[in-house]
């Protein structure tokens, strides 16, 4: 059976360059000639002043891809399952600056699988997830969203979305200013893509965006 492969859209930020360039520094001195006369000394001192910038809300992401492999495919339709890679919200805010009534959410959308091959594309309304928390909190304020069923599904409702066309629900806090001295929460979800039986084979890929609202 083939496999088929969507890619998450998220960010990073490079955090080693520091580190390279004093190792590099490090090497250079090891091999330095012999010193002449006696050794000098100088003191290193630092003072670290307490942050006063505003707390941030942030999301990251554990991950920048997922491989679907088939599971529990029928002799109707063909399902290829995952596991997005970890969400992480942190808020390092303090009461006073979240407004009142505040409350964030992180929503996920998909684009359709387009083939390598110039295979018909498999629309995004086949692909569902199933969010759940890892790290809620211990406030039991921040929720999963609902399962997302896809357009093959027989039991899916057809009066709500079916697929991750549109921006669907991973994980909300309704009152930031409630839990925001938990300082994080985490969650994920099980991916499932379903096609007809009939599907083309070859590699597909997507691209799954999540974005963080308040």
């Amino acid at each position: 059976m083939s496999s088929i492969t969507t890619s998450t859209a998220l960010r990073a930020t490079a955090v080693t360059l520091g580190a390279l360039m004093l190792t590099a520094a490090g090497a250079a001195a090891a091999n330095a000639a012999d010193p002449v006369g006696d050794d000098s000394s100088v003191d290193v001192s630092v003072e670290v002043t307490e942050l006063t910038e505003p707390g941030v809300l942030a999301m990251t992401v554990g991950g920048t891809s997922v491989s679907l492999a088939e599971s529990g495919s029928t002799e109707l339709v063909r399902q290829f399952t995952g596991t997005l890679p970890t969400v992480t919200v942190t808020d390092t805010r303090t009461a006073d600056e979240i407004p009142e009534g505040a409350a964030w959410y992180v929503l996920g959308s998909s684009t359709d699988f387009v083939g390598d091959a110039g295979q018909p594309a498999i629309g995004a309304g086949h692909l569902g997830w199933a969010p759940a928390l890892i790290d809620g909190g211990e406030s039991g304020l921040v929720a999963a969203g609902d399962e997302v069923d896809t357009v093959v599904d027989q039991d899916a409702d057809p009066a709500n979305n079916v697929g991750l066309v549109d921006q669907e629900l991973l994980a909300s806090a309704w009152n930031s200013g409630e839990i925001a001295t938990e300082g994080a929460w985490t969650a994920n979800a099980g991916l499932f893509l379903r096609t007809e039986s009939t599907v083309a084979a070859g590699n597909y890929t997507s691209t799954l965006t999540l974005s963080l609202f308040e």
